[in-house]
């Protein structure tokens, strides 16, 4: 019996793989239209490919219970991916037998330790994660219908392996992703999975411009949402970038994992991440959880869609998968902070009819970084003045200034603004407490002269 382990980077949680309950899969809700979606015809998925080699009863096959809870087996009855590419961007593909035989068709080494074709595992924690998260998008399987398969086992991939903190890679972790990003847009990814988080809901200012860059050239970006068993209590970067599609996981009966998942708002669609398989370089099959593998199921369905429909862009591919998630009980609302917009249901994803959305239903990265990093704002147009200016005339010279004189010497000023103005108010003052002082004196002599003597 497999021994389970848990999965996880030193920046990020393990990312945990969960299956939907076959029962609850196998009802196809009716299509949800977007808000934005036009009246455009659906597109049409492509013929039918003769059956692929599947043994239901191959100890492996039957571990692998995503295979029928999310409905991918009936997919496959349409395609199995031929056609997209997806790009692992992890600690590297490696290179057991049979497993990936023809399907990493490039790869290329960001951390500056890994060997130059991206298939040497990196890192001393669980170098095999991108190995076992590639397996699980587009493993081959054997020839004859046994061992582990992908969700879209004739997908192609690209290899890039980056160095987690503590993987003495010497090249800094964020300068790691944009290079990442950018390679693997460069080399024809359709689609890009990122199982990994930092734990912060910010990230580096140069992950605007890498994701940017994929998202213009029309990349599909699945993101793991993280896992509490690893700490992770809400979602972080890179699940917090708009338009990405962030991936919860759920348990064997559908109902959002307790420890190998974790919640938030970016949470678009669920997938398993209990009891997960993964190839190991060295041929080993290995049992993990964690949202690092439930992202790769939803990346190998959404390989499925372009290969289905390969006229439709990337926000529509999106939309596909998920408005025709399969919602639970347990959901409280739409999108759910734990579930996003319900299991993942691959087979209704690649066959439903729905009209065409013109926006990425997860957000506008562009939009985001014009309000939130104060880009310049675009120039107010100046208004127009329909009045005549006036002519104003202009002012006086001004007087030249008086020839200095001496300076005990009264001036022709101070005469006039100060001595005269003086003379005027102290001379009749005086007069007439002159005069009032001459009266009374006056009266007193009268006084004298009238009163009796005794």
């Amino acid at each position: 019996m497999l021994r389970s382990i848990a999965v996880g980077t030193a920046i990020a949680a393990s990312v945990l793989l969960a299956a939907a309950p076959a029962a609850a899969a196998a009802t196809t809700p009716a299509p949800v239209t977007a808000p934005d979606a036009t009246p455009t015809a659906a597109s049409t998925p492509t013929p039918t490919p003769p059956p692929i080699p599947d043994d239901p009863k191959d100890p492996a096959r039957a571990l692998e219970y995503w295979l029928d809870g999310a409905n991918i087996r009936q997919a496959w009855g349409v395609t199995r991916g031929k056609g997209a590419t997806i790009a692992v961007i992890d600690t590297g593909i490696g290179k057991p037998p049979v497993t990936f035989d023809g399907a990493v068709i490039d790869g290329t080494d960001v951390s500056g330790v890994g060997s130059a074709d991206g298939r040497t595992p990196v890192g001393v924690r669980d170098p095999n994660h991108g190995s076992w998260v590639a397996s699980l998008a587009a493993g081959r399987g054997n020839p004859d219908g046994t061992g582990m398969i992908g969700v879209a086992p004739e997908a192609k991939l690209l290899s890039v392996s980056l160095g987690f903190p503590g993987s003495a890679s010497t090249v800094p972790f964020t300068e790691q992703v944009v290079e990442a990003m950018k390679w693997s847009v460069d080399h024809g990814a359709d689609i890009i999975n990122l199982s990994f988080t930092t734990n912060t809901l910010d990230w580096d200012r140069s992950w605007d411009e890498a994701f940017l860059y994929a998202f213009e050239h029309d990349v599909v970006v699945i993101v793991a949402a993280g896992n509490r068993g690893s700490g992770t209590s809400i979602v972080g970067a890179p699940a917090t970038i708009p338009g990405v599609l962030t991936v919860g996981g759920v348990d064997q009966t559908g109902v959002a994992s307790q420890g190998a998942s974790t919640q938030g708002i970016t949470i678009g669609i669920s997938a398993p991440s209990e009891s997960l398989l993964g190839m190991s370089a060295d041929g080993t099959l290995r049992a993990w959880d964690g949202t690092s593998g439930a992202a790769p199921i939803v990346a190998g369905a959404a390989a499925l869609v372009r290969a289905a429909h390969p006229d439709l862009n990337a926000a529509n591919v999106i939309n596909r998968l998920i408005r025709t998630a399969v919602p639970v009980p347990e959901m409280a609302r739409t999108p759910d902070p734990l579930y996003g917009f319900g299991l993942l249901d691959a087979n209704a994803a690649v066959r439903a009819s729905l009209p065409l959305v013109e926006r990425n239903p997860m957000g506008d990265l562009k939009e985001w970084v014009r309000v939130y990093r104060r880009a310049d704002a675009p120039e107010q147009p100046q208004p127009q003045s329909t009045t005549t200016p006036i002519a104003v005339p202009p002012l006086p010279a001004v007087d030249p200034p008086a020839e200095p004189g001496s300076p005990l010497l009264p001036t022709a000023e101070s005469l006039r603004y100060g001595t005269l103005p003086l003379l005027a108010l102290t001379v009749p003052g005086i007069l007439v407490a002159l005069g009032v002082t001459a009266a009374a004196r006056r009266i007193r002599l009268e006084r004298g002269r009238r009163t009796p003597t005794p």
